[in-house]
């Protein structure tokens, strides 16, 4: 559970164990309040334990909404732009990436993404380009360009080593992998590939996420960078 929800949770039951017990001690002559102070002084742990029993609880909640979304959009989110593909494009197992050229924390999960491709011949990854920073917008068209000309891979990881992503950088990048230039251009700026655009934003917004980068792992929409071992157990124990 992340520290900074941990300490709210546990600061939020403190003021609600003591202002409900706290209420209810008067009509125990003031004595239930002393007493509950004192057992909580001396068993600090019972409250993070009641925080993070609420925490997961929320959790899961908030785990089962989003596949109930996810459920109801159908399989189109899983389904890639053509060539937007790392790993194995028929795959049997599928994971969903929302990116961003210029998100830190995407920047840092491309080794995870990485890890898994290599560990594992049935991946399929699908990157849904999300441009949310500003001078995204750019490295995102040519990145799908680049997946038209069957050279995504290589651009989203030269991109990301060439960070951070400028309309100077990303030609550079274009460029360094090989790309026809005229062509990739030409693509960058097509219909296609802003219909595709506009599409993940829905998706995103649809799926409740708010930053990059967002996952869909084992059927469960994700949140954030959450690590190998997360995106691994999901992958390979699917919860939808």
């Amino acid at each position: 559970m992340d520290s900074g929800m941990k300490t709210t949770l546990f600061t939020a039951l403190t003021a609600l164990v003591f202002g409900f017990l706290g209420a209810a001690a008067w009509s125990y002559g003031g004595l239930a309040d002393n007493r509950t102070r004192a057992f909580l002084v001396e068993n600090p742990g019972v409250l993070e334990e009641v925080a993070e029993a609420l925490a997961e609880q929320r959790e899961r909640e908030a785990a089962g909404a989003a596949r109930e979304r996810l459920a109801e959009m159908g399989d189109g989110v899983m389904t890639p732009f053509p060539g937007a593909v790392m790993g194995n494009p028929e795959g049997s197992k599928v994971l969903v990436e929302f990116s961003d050229y210029n998100c830190g924390y995407c920047e840092a999960s491309l080794a995870d993404i990485q890890r898994l491709v290599d560990a594992d011949p049935e991946l399929k990854v699908v990157i849904r380009e999300w441009p949310i920073f500003q001078g995204s917008d750019y490295a995102a068209r040519m990145a799908l360009a680049a997946g038209m000309q069957g050279k995504y891979r290589e651009f989203h990881e030269a991109m990301f080593a060439n960070s951070p992503a400028t309309p100077e950088s990303v030609d550079a990048v274009a460029r360094q992998i090989g790309l026809d230039m005229e062509r990739a251009q030409a693509d960058a700026g097509s219909e296609a590939v802003s219909i595709e655009l506009a599409r993940n934003l829905q998706l995103a917004r649809n799926l409740g996420f708010t930053g990059t980068p967002g996952f869909i792992a084992g059927g469960t929409p994700i949140p954030g960078a959450v690590g190998y071992d997360r995106l691994k157990d999901l992958i390979d124990n699917p919860q939808g």
